[in-house]
């Protein structure tokens, strides 16, 4: 009975001892702007980096809603519930400094997708988002020779992200004839950025060219032309590689997409921060940029695109 005993002691000490470990890994959180499709190859490559660190607990973590206040709120929770480090794709940089700089002096924040550059931030990891707009209007010339006239859509006007896409397609055109009228903001409401082009469709009929800066902003395009049976009439530049937009690219609807790699900022971003953590800065360059390159997918390539895609969601 008394080895018995002994041995059930150490079983239930081992158990203590292993709780105790589990709750002492460091906590690192990757923190979105939106509830996306477009972030599910974000969670994935952060799935990917858990297995690599298992001495670390990696989140990932969406705010109730895509708004400023509540994705600070959400990053003050993370660091009261004991989070290491941060990654966040800021929703408005330009309001948000104040609450970035807070979260900055208790923990080391890193952006990605969207860049705070006048925080406190240690690096920015992502796309060049002036070179992806530059790629948008490299195909929107392809596919317009003769020019024409784009209405774009986004979800945030403020964001950094997109204005630096939109000045980059500006800057790609300029000359050629093709000019961006204006760009549509819906702050990631779905319904918005249908009805923003429904509204196009119906007051604009000068409008021959469409682009949806965010992820599902060409899927809406894509609904409202298919149901004003202007699809195809209508040349459209598209971001991203939401299923609708590489159906589209498939069957000659969208002129092409320029696609990011945001498995790449969740997986190279967790190790980022899990190095950062043991003291390890040197993959943090001098300027605190780390560019993921962009590439355009056309019908020439959408095909060996998705089958990556859908082999990296697998794990």
């Amino acid at each position: 009975m008394t080895l018995i005993r002994t041995v059930a002691i150490a079983a239930l000490v081992a158990v203590f001892a292993t709780g105790a470990t589990a709750q002492e890994k460091p906590r690192l959180a990757f923190v979105v702007n939106a509830a996306s499709d477009f972030w599910k190859l974000a969670e994935a490559g952060v799935n990917a980096a858990q297995k690599e660190l298992p001495g670390y607990e990696l989140q990932f973590r969406y705010p109730a809603q895509g708004t400023a206040a509540l994705q600070n709120a959400l990053m003050d929770d993370l660091v009261a519930a004991g989070t290491d480090a941060i990654m966040i794709s800021s929703v408005d940089p330009k309001t948000s400094i104040d609450a970035f700089n807070r979260i900055a002096a208790q923990v080391p924040l890193f952006t990605t997708d969207s860049d705070a550059p006048a925080s406190n931030r240690i690096a920015y990891l992502g796309s060049s988002n002036t070179a992806a707009g530059i790629q948008a209007g490299e195909i929107a010339k392809k596919a317009l020779p003769n020019g024409g006239k784009c209405m774009g859509f986004v979800g945030f006007l403020g964001a950094d992200n997109a204005v630096e896409r939109i000045a980059g397609f500006r800057e790609a055109v300029e000359g050629s004839g093709i000019e961006l009228v204006d760009v549509r903001g819906d702050d990631v409401d779905f319904a918005r950025a249908r009805s923003n082009v429904d509204d196009v469709l119906a007051a604009m009929p000068e409008i021959d060219c469409m682009v949806g800066f965010y992820s599902y902003n060409p899927p809406k395009i894509y609904e409202a032309l298919q149901a004003a049976g202007k699809l195809g009439e209508i040349t459209v530049i598209a971001f991203d590689e939401d299923p609708v937009t590489l159906g589209a690219v498939r069957q000659g609807s969208f002129a092409g997409t320029v696609v990011q790699d945001p498995y790449q900022w969740g997986y190279q971003g967790m190790h980022l921060m899990a190095d950062f953590l043991e003291g390890d800065k040197s993959g943090i360059p001098a300027d605190g940029l780390i560019i993921v390159p962009t590439k355009v997918i056309d019908q020439s390539n959408v095909d060996d695109f998705e089958a990556e895609l859908k082999a990296r969601i697998a794990g």
